[in-house]
């Protein structure tokens, strides 16, 4: 069996409390922002890489809570399974699609 993608996610809230998800191109599901570790990456680092890569904003220093672990089947990667660390974190910046995002909402 084929070990699971390892990710990191944020759950990002609005002041209204809406939690933002995002759409890769080339997919018609909406997931939370984040992505996969590079090797010797922590948690933290990966998250504040991915949002700015993908959104352009900044995890707020200090705001990361830890939701837990969770693992299922992997939207953009037919058969495999992520394995994903997920974080309540408020952000500096506004959000917009960028990378390889094709649409928040």
């Amino acid at each position: 069996m084929t070990s699971p993608i390892r990710i990191v996610t944020a759950v990002i809230l609005d002041d209204a409390g809406r939690v933002l998800v995002v759409r890769k191109r080339g997919s018609q599901t909406f997931i939370q922002p984040g992505g996969k570790r590079e090797p010797g990456e922590d948690a933290l680092r990966t998250l504040g890489r991915e949002l700015h890569e993908e959104l352009g904003v900044t995890p707020r220093t200090g705001s990361a809570l830890a939701l837990g672990t969770f693992e299922d089947e992997a939207v953009n990667e037919a058969g495999r399974r992520v394995q994903g660390e997920s974080f309540l974190v408020r952000v500096d910046g506004t959000p917009r699609a960028q990378a390889e995002i094709a649409e928040l909402a």
